[in-house]
């Protein structure tokens, strides 16, 4: 069912709203006023979420010809929004009084937007759209600091997102030219009858551009040096809502192609094998918490690439995907969120928090422990169900691999959880902590338990949705 209904995407008009306002109204205000700014983006947020809650219960449609409303999207809606609140709110101690902080909250926001509007389209043109919307803004934001390290590391993202951005418009470029068409729904019948050769090199010139957003192996590399060259905040809006919106893109793309035209499902799981491996080999040698995480991130992406390497071959998957989604946006935000509230930036200067702050620390074990897959964190959940659906999509090596990292990866958690029960070290941090950043992790982590032990109630909802 098509219909061309503004209402139908208000959540999507109520974060351009917000972003409109922040700008707007943080350029008249004083700058030891802006946080009003931060709380119109919050209730943008809210009237988004409201409005997600109401669609999801309506049945599955198609607007403006261009933009699908069903499960997928709304959850993405709900993920992303749900994340955008966390970090607008803390994030406050960080950005509070900063020259730039209406536009730091206006960034965040489009962001968001990008990372939904990926989520729900259903044409190519209308994905690059949304592509560009999830990438200018972000290139701004990572250099919203305005230091040398930030501006390094937006100069690096900008120019990684310049050679995916042209890659993935030459793939729309040749299955346009293989299918005739842009639109996912007519996508298959065009292929079948097009050029095959060029449909598979458009198609993996494509993947290239959504797993630089995605920070999937091989458009991984800006992950480590941008989240370790930007403020703790900057790097957790950087490591999680983009990924959020690619890695659903990727599936509604994906699933629009035949494999019989494509074998699609054997790169993927490629990609998945190849990022889940390298993230959590490259993480062992890391110091730094930023970089340690960056790495992580990739591995995970692995983690999630391996529910939609089966995507056509099991139903299990779409609920595993979106929950894993969900999962993971809740835990990477509370482990960056201890990284604001805490400041150090190796693993050695976290010795003895669990003595000077133990709930923060407490977040942190949950945190990373989460990342690892240990029950009843909500990854656990989100890893068992991706298992489950390689072995019943005849994926069975892959979930092997898979379980093999997640083993490994325990053990580069392990170095940064170890010191946080031991001695404290000889001079501390003189920074200042952030209180509402731990607080965030704190709720984070809360949230991330939340949905573990939820997990039975939560995932046929994303099944029916």
């Amino acid at each position: 069912m098509m219909n061309e209904d503004p209402t139908t995407v208000i959540p999507e008009l109520a974060l351009l709203v917000g972003a409109v306002l922040a700008v707007l109204v943080g350029a008249w205000t004083p700058r030891r006023r802006q946080g009003r700014v931060r709380v119109l983006a919050l209730l943008a947020v809210g009237v988004g979420l409201i409005a997600t809650v109401i669609a999801a219960s309506e049945p599955p449609s198609t607007t403006f010809d261009t933009y699908v409303l069903d499960t997928t999207t709304h959850a993405v809606r709900a993920i992303v929004l749900v994340s955008l609140a966390l970090i607008l709110w803390w994030s406050r101690d960080a950005v509070a009084a900063h020259p730039r902080e209406s536009e730091f909250t206006a960034l965040v926001l489009l962001g968001g937007l990008g990372a939904v509007l990926m989520a729900g389209a259903a044409d190519l043109l209308m994905l690059f759209a949304a592509f560009l919307l999830a990438s200018v803004p972000l290139y701004a934001l990572a250099g919203w600091a305005k230091t040398g390290a930030t501006t390094e590391a937006a100069l690096k993202y900008y120019l990684s997102g310049a050679f995916a951005g042209v890659t993935m418009l030459a793939g729309i470029t040749l299955l346009y030219g293989a299918a005739g068409t842009t639109g996912y729904e007519v996508l298959a019948e065009g292929l079948v009858t097009g050029a095959a050769g060029p449909a598979a090199v458009g198609l993996v010139a494509l993947l290239a551009g959504l797993a630089f957003k995605a920070g999937a192996v091989p458009a991984h590399f800006w992950v480590p040096d941008v989240t370790d060259g930007t403020p703790p905040p900057v790097a957790a809006v950087l490591t999680t809502i983009p990924k959020i919106g690619a890695l659903a893109a990727m599936w509604r793309l994906l699933l629009a192609v035949p494999e019989a035209i494509v074998p699609w499902p054997l790169l993927v799981a490629v990609i998945a094998a190849i990022s889940m491996t390298l993230g959590n080999l490259a993480a062992f040698a890391q110091a730094s918490v930023l970089r340690l995480l960056a790495y992580s991130t990739v591995s995970q992406v692995g983690y999630i690439l391996v529910i939609i390497a089966v995507g056509a071959r099991t139903p299990e998957a779409l609920p595993a995907l979106l929950f894993y989604l969900a999962a993971y946006a809740l835990t990477n935000i509370g482990a960056f969120a201890v990284v604001a509230a805490h400041p150090a930036r190796t693993i050695d200067e976290f010795r003895g928090l669990g003595r000077r702050r133990p709930l923060l620390a407490i977040a942190l074990v949950v945190s990373l422990l989460g990342l690892v897959g240990t029950p009843p964190t909500a990854v656990f959940v989100g890893k068992l169900t991706a298992f489950t659906a390689a072995f019943d999509g005849g994926m069975a090596w892959l979930a092997v691999l898979a379980a093999v990292n997640t083993v490994a990866s325990l053990f580069y958690y392990l170095r940064w959880i170890a010191p946080l029960f031991r001695d404290e070290q000889p001079e501390p941090p003189q920074e200042n902590e952030s209180r509402t950043a731990r607080h965030g992790a704190v709720a984070a982590s809360a949230l991330s338990l939340l949905l573990g032990v939820a997990a039975g109630l939560v995932l046929p909802l994303f099944a029916t949705m």
